[in-house]
């Protein structure tokens, strides 16, 4: 399962990443927000990453405006590993080699077409279980 959440920038994409997840058979929970009016992107970031950390869900998706803010807040949870991505080498890079748990992306960056194939990249790319990628893990999480 997929956890998703944004503020109200990142809302319009979001219902169409969700339209996205669905026609690939992907299950998904939403954790808002629920409307594009004004709200604070830290509370959805924390929402996601808390969902991924309990095994609730297995990645996470955010969006913001940017991705950035919303990263950021992300990032700061331990256990997370939050990669802003707006093209597919950096999806794909970084569940290779970091074992991302948590795309976020700016809804204000890319457009809804590209953003789907960035969301299937990092769907779809395992981690390489390479030596030296679990040593620089490991490295980010001390």
């Amino acid at each position: 399962m997929i956890a998703i959440g944004c503020d109200h920038g990142g809302f319009e994409l979001k219902q169409e990443v969700m339209e996205h997840l669905k026609s690939r058979s992907i299950e998904y929970k939403d954790f808002g927000t629920y409307t594009n009016e004004s709200c604070d992107y830290p509370v959805y970031a924390k929402k996601v990453a808390e969902a991924v950390l309990s095994k609730e869900c297995e990645l996470g998706i955010l969006i913001c405006g940017t991705g950035i803010g919303i990263s950021i807040a992300a990032n700061k949870i331990k256990g997370i590993r939050a990669a802003l991505c707006h093209d597919c080498f950096s999806a794909e890079a970084t569940k290779s080699h970091n074992d991302a748990n948590i795309l976020a992306m700016g809804a204000r960056v890319v457009g809804a077409g590209h953003a789907l194939k960035i969301v299937d990249t990092f769907l779809d790319t395992p981690f390489s279980n390479d030596e030296r990628h679990i040593r620089r893990i490991n490295l980010i999480e001390d």
